[in-house]
């Protein structure tokens, strides 16, 4: 490995050294800084709105000032963010459609949808202390809304296990559609079970319910700044274990052609060469196709 680094060390080896990954065009980065700009202005805005400028309701008095975040929030966690788990799940499981992108879209999904579940339950339990007089009860949309958090850091820990990328994406695809199947339950729960929600009314009008929609926008910018700027984590991530795997790959190579007192340059020379192949399958975040590229061989 020290072999390699001295290879590659200085400017003249400069040309030999693998690129950074770039997962979009730089048309794509500004356009992804734009919303997260976008988002934090409407969210700055929304926010000003809902503190200084509307007036407080006629029967939750300045309570309902929540309005304005906490089902855009939940907006976000239930449908957004659970509604690219389950389609970008579906799309690796469908053989035609089949791609790590697509498996690095859903955990990029989940790790946004972690967020915005546990602050749904943050900020719904502050609505329900002066409104239900609890700051917890086990009502049938929190419960199952707590079980939302649990199932997708339970989807994450799962990614987190040792395997190989494809038998990965596969079982964490299983496992996000099983997740997704308690959205319906937490929409449907407040007909299906008695629940506090049910007698919850809420009186909003003219730049009340105007400021609640700057909200939904808001948050929704600020979703798609987050599953942007994830996914491009994810790439990275996957290209860094490529490298990494590569590495790994070309010391037991260099090792191998250690057969006399010029077999050790020639072995330096093709520990060189090996990480280059597999940077080339790896530039696409598949640390499966460095291993291919490495290995001299072709995955099918």
């Amino acid at each position: 490995m020290t072999t390699l680094a001295s290879e590659h060390a200085g400017p003249a080896a400069g040309e030999g050294r693998p690129p950074l990954p770039r997962p979009w065009s730089a048309r794509a980065t500004w356009t992804v800084r734009g919303i997260g700009i976008a988002a934090l202005v409407s969210t700055a805005v929304t926010v000003w709105l809902g503190l200084w400028v509307t007036p407080p309701s006629e029967v939750m008095h300045n309570l309902v000032r929540l309005v304005y975040i906490h089902p855009p929030i939940a907006w976000v966690a239930l449908y957004l963010a659970f509604g690219v788990l389950g389609v970008a799940s579906l799309l690796w499981l469908w053989p035609r459609t089949r791609s790590l992108a697509w498996d690095r879209t859903a955990a990029a999904s989940a790790e946004v949808g972690v967020v915005f579940t546990a602050l749904t339950l943050v900020t719904g339990s502050i609505w329900g202390r002066p409104t239900w007089g609890v700051w917890w009860a086990w009502d049938a949309r929190l419960t199952s809304t707590a079980l939302l958090l649990v199932l997708l850091l339970g989807y994450l820990a799962l990614r987190r296990v040792p395997s190989d990328p494809d038998t990965r994406a596969r079982r964490s695809a299983v496992a996000a559609l099983v997740a997704v199947v308690d959205v319906p339950i937490v929409y449907f729960s407040v007909n299906w079970w008695h629940s506090l929600h049910e007698n919850t009314q809420v009186d909003i009008h003219g730049l009340m319910a105007g400021t609640m929609v700057l909200g939904f926008v808001s948050f929704t910018l600020a979703f798609v700044w987050m599953l942007a700027t994830a996914l491009r984590i994810q790439t990275l991530r996957a290209h860094l274990e490529g490298l990494e795997l590569a590495a790994a790959l070309a010391d037991r190579h260099a090792e191998s052609d250690h057969t006399g007192p010029t077999g050790d340059r020639h072995g330096v020379a093709g520990a060189a060469s090996v990480p280059a192949a597999a940077v080339t399958g790896a530039a696409g975040g598949a640390p499966d196709e460095a291993v291919a590229a490495a290995s001299g061989g072709t995955r099918s």
